[in-house]
């Protein structure tokens, strides 16, 4: 049988399954978790440890009919700069309760589109948070910029402010694919943004392309990969498209019957691999390319690779804490998410209390199996002996889970030696491996296709 046919079979062109950017994934967050549990959650963080924060800013100029983030659009400022205030207010509370001596390994501002803010409040809210949580030696700052809304003011207030990652959407080049989508973005102004990102020192920069979007062939999505490999970035996310217009109301702009069938989206993400292998980027988990030097490809030659909200990441601090509306925070405990709806999140910030509205206490076998999906997600195998070793559970335990998950997929998966992993043939049924190993109802949530 072929691979395709085996691939069929196993009913990947038909599956939804989560991203498994955590676990349990966002859907399985209830009402175990509030302000009070979050606060005590900060507080137990040791002193003169390392976390990581993020910094959501939900506005954008323009929404873009693609995205399913939690996004408000404004033609105004003013919105923008109440937010910020929030922000501030957000980060003095968030001081009270910060054990001494703790420093950022991580801190992203993601959105939504960062890059609205005004350059004297990235200034403001930086200081900030520098004031309460300095960079660690070698930490990273990163930020989401979007090329339609970023001038030389803004990306020179975010280099004094030392960011060292920059991070910039490109979805597609194609010009019928872009107008489609909602996001016209000419390949001249990325690349000249890139340029002037680079010109003021921004040693790293990241590049999101999107596969699986109406109208893409593998002959406009090659001509899209080429023209972002000119760019030089260090780091590509390749995701695929989730269309879901139940979801995402904006989404109903975009055509459904230019999209591609599952079987020709697993053509265009094999076009778009190649390229970047064949131009030298390393494969990083299921859809990321690094440069040998990145940090991705080094952690992940190392064992060190991981995976999290933003997803892929060399971040290995425990704790990661985020800040603005609909925020998740990560903790050796559980998770935390702030309040989606910005209004709802500010009257709380004001009140002087956090806007937790729901999140998950890690119980039972939640972490074990977590470790496991990431393991999978990461490297395409886990080992016995370290969760043997890392969660004390009985050898008997492992196996039995792997056993299960393997008679599932036949010889698509790998059961040697306590080692469970998956074959190159069989990485794009990785997701689908990861849900063997989800103890939670699935039926909870319409998730993304699986290719």
């Amino acid at each position: 049988m072929t691979t395709d046919a085996q691939l069929t079979r196993l009913g990947l062109f038909d599956a939804r399954v989560p991203r498994y950017t955590s676990y349990p994934t966002a859907p399985h967050f209830g009402s175990s978790v509030d302000a009070a549990l979050f606060t005590s959650w900060i507080e137990a963080i040791p002193e003169g440890s390392e976390i990581s924060l993020y910094m959501h800013v939900p506005f954008c100029r323009r929404l873009c009919w693609f995205c399913a983030c939690r996004t408000q659009g404004t033609l105004s400022d003013d919105p923008v700069v109440a937010y910020a205030r929030t922000l501030q207010t957000e980060i003095a509370l968030l001081a009270r309760h910060l054990p001494r001596g703790v420093t950022l390994s991580r801190l992203h501002w993601g959105g939504g589109t960062p890059t609205m803010l005004p350059p004297d409040e990235m200034r403001t809210l930086a200081a900030a948070i520098f004031a309460v949580a300095p960079m660690a030696r070698n930490g990273e700052f990163s930020v989401e910029i979007d090329p339609n809304e970023i001038d030389d003011a803004r990306l020179d207030a975010l280099a004094e402010a030392g960011m060292n990652r920059a991070s910039i959407g490109v979805q597609d080049f194609d010009p019928e694919i872009q107008k489609v989508i909602g996001r016209e973005q000419s390949f001249e102004l990325t690349r000249d943004v890139a340029e002037a990102i680079r010109a003021r020192g921004v040693r790293s920069l990241n590049a999101d392309i999107l596969y699986g979007l109406p109208h893409q062939t593998p002959t406009r999505i090659a001509d899209s990969v080429q023209k972002l490999l000119t760019l030089g970035p260090d780091r590509v996310a390749l995701y695929g498209y989730a269309h879901v217009p139940w979801m995402s109301r904006r989404q109903q702009m975009i055509p459904s019957d230019a999209m591609p069938t599952p079987e020709e989206r697993l053509k265009l993400f094999e076009t778009a691999r190649e390229l970047f292998v064949w131009d030298g980027y390393a494969e990083v988990g299921i859809d990321h390319f690094a440069r040998p030097t990145d940090g991705l490809a080094v952690a992940q030659k190392a064992g060190r690779l991981r995976r999290n909200f933003q997803g892929y990441t060399d971040d290995t601090a425990p704790v990661l804490i985020g800040l603005g509306a609909s925020s998740i925070s990560r903790f050796p405990q559980g998770y935390a998410q702030n309040a989606s709806a910005t209004a709802v999140h500010t009257k709380a910030i004001r009140d002087g209390r956090f806007s937790i509205s729901k999140g998950h206490v890690f119980a039972g076998e939640d972490l074990l199996r977590a470790r496991i999906i990431e393991a999978l997600m990461c490297d395409f195998r886990a080992d016995r002996a370290e969760m043997v070793h890392r969660f004390g559970v009985a050898p008997a335990r492992i196996d039995q889970l792997f056993a299960e998950a393997a008679d599932q997929f036949g010889d698509m998966l790998h059961l040697t030696n306590g080692v469970l992993s998956i074959p190159d043939r069989a990485r794009p049924l990785t997701r689908m491996v990861a849900r063997a190993f989800d103890a939670y109802d699935q039926t909870k949530a319409q998730h993304s296709a699986a290719i």
